[in-house]
């Protein structure tokens, strides 16, 4: 991937900023964060990208900056995808089992791939296919049912779509600047993979995720995802909101909601206030702290009910032993947690990206920010040899595969028929030495 066998290195594409994190597992399996580096995003909207020049060229000085600071040289990355376009369905599929045989690894595949052949709208594209359980006869809940014995198995699946011409601008990005797509990684479960713990997704949790342009959503209960989505709104419309009730700059607008912003209004002093310098020629302005936090606090209710929204269409409400995690930039916004926790009903705890890393990463890395960058290697370390599209990845080589061993069996058998003992020197020697290079080769492709 570079000039270290073992490193890894991911980008994420933001709304707001675009992020590249490159990293490498230790001698213990954790990770170890070498460097994080930002720019600025500016051609991209919602999670989408819009303008893939301006992508490009944020990408390619993001890259830059990685290699000379950190002396490392980057071929393969691992990219992660939201957006507004992401959307999820349940599915269920069967498949018989040969009587007296038990189930194996064969059948779950080949289950698993049925699920790459549901019909799509035009346009769509399917992302990721996550296994929840599966049913072996009336033997509901089964996590794992290679060995047993059954005659119909069934699997209920989470299956994520993607729009085709989202998913095609970000590889165009990625290989316009010289680098290879070697994964696109979901972002929802690249950030539950960096700040839930096993023991939370078992008892029923909900990661929230607020980003510059949107919110990710990600269910999870009895160890399993069981919903995803992605909400249009994130910190930028809060941003905005601050921008237009306050009469001030956009950047001073940034400035006041990270400094003196607040979810809670009621919480607020109004005797404090803030000056703002003002344009030139124009009085400085002063705003109180409590009319700020009104304007946050009526857009993140916003924020949150839709949140709400997707936990009842989960129908996981009732299972939520462990409540809410959020994270993201947007986490740190002040008295969040407990707005949450008032509008919900659920606990809620601010997820920082530390439980799976090693102990000697950079603290200012360890931020509620970049949980979904270190989420994207952790994922990545997880799942090394993952290809960019998954549906296409095993049918038809399989199929190639078996015909090319028929063919050249029955080759074979053809040329014993024929053999003469005046051809039995090197020739075929050297010919089924050449055959089985090729078969060498072509395995260790696969």
């Amino acid at each position: 991937m570079n000039n270290l066998s073992n490193l890894i290195a991911a980008i994420d594409i933001g709304t707001t900023k675009i992020v590249a994190v490159v990293g490498k597992k230790d001698d213990n399996g954790k990770l170890q964060v070498l460097g994080i580096e930002k720019v600025p995003s500016t051609g991209v909207k919602r999670g989408v990208v819009l303008n893939i020049e301006e992508t490009v060229n944020a990408i390619k000085s993001l890259v830059f900056n990685v290699e000379a600071k950190y002396g490392v040289k980057l071929y393969e990355v691992y990219v992660g995808i939201a957006g507004q376009h992401i959307k999820s369905l349940p599915n269920r599929g069967y498949r018989y089992i040969e009587t007296n045989h038990e189930i194996t690894q064969f059948d779950v595949d080949h289950l698993f791939k049925d699920n790459f052949k549901i019909p799509l709208e035009a346009g769509e594209n399917i992302l990721h296919v996550f296994p929840q359980d599966y049913v072996v006869d009336n033997e509901a809940g089964v996590k794992n049912p290679i060995g047993m014995s059954g005659r119909r198995l069934e699997g209920n699946y989470h299956v994520v779509l993607g729009r085709v011409a989202s998913v095609n601008n970000i590889e165009k990005c990625i290989n316009r600047v010289g680098l290879k797509l070697n994964h696109l990684i979901l972002e929802p479960m690249a950030s539950a993979r960096a700040v839930l713990t096993d023991e939370e997704k078992e008892a029923g949790v909900v990661l929230v995720d607020i980003g510059g342009g949107t919110t990710d959503v990600a269910v999870f209960y009895d160890g399993v995802i069981q919903h995803t989505a992605v909400i249009p709104f994130g910190g930028n419309v809060v941003t905005t909101d601050v921008k237009e009730g306050c009469a001030v700059l956009l950047k001073q607008a940034e400035s006041l909601k990270m400094q003196f912003g607040s979810a809670l209004g009621d919480l607020e002093r109004e005797d404090m206030v803030v000056t703002i310098p003002g344009i030139e020629g124009w009085e400085p302005k002063e705003i109180s702290f409590r009319s700020l936090a009104y304007i946050i606090q009526a857009r993140m209710e916003e924020i949150v009910d839709y949140v709400i929204y997707q936990i009842e269409s989960s129908r996981m409400y009732d299972k939520l032993g462990a409540g809410i995690v959020i994270t993201g930039g947007g986490a740190m916004l002040k008295n969040l947690s407990q707005l949450i926790k008032f509008r919900t009903g659920l606990e809620v705890r601010i997820g920082v990206p530390d439980k799976y890393l090693a102990e000697n990463n950079i603290q200012e890395y360890l931020t509620p920010m970049y949980s979904t960058s270190i989420g994207l290697l952790l994922t990545a370390m997880d799942n090394p040899v993952k290809k960019v599209v998954e549906q296409e990845l095993f049918p038809d080589e399989f199929e190639e595969t078996e015909e090319r061993h028929q063919k050249v069996s029955r080759q074979r058998k053809e040329k014993k028929k024929k053999e003469k003992t005046e051809y039995t020197g090197d020739l075929f020697g050297s010919f089924k030495k050449t055959i089985a290079g090729i078969f060498d080769e072509k395995d260790v492709e696969m």
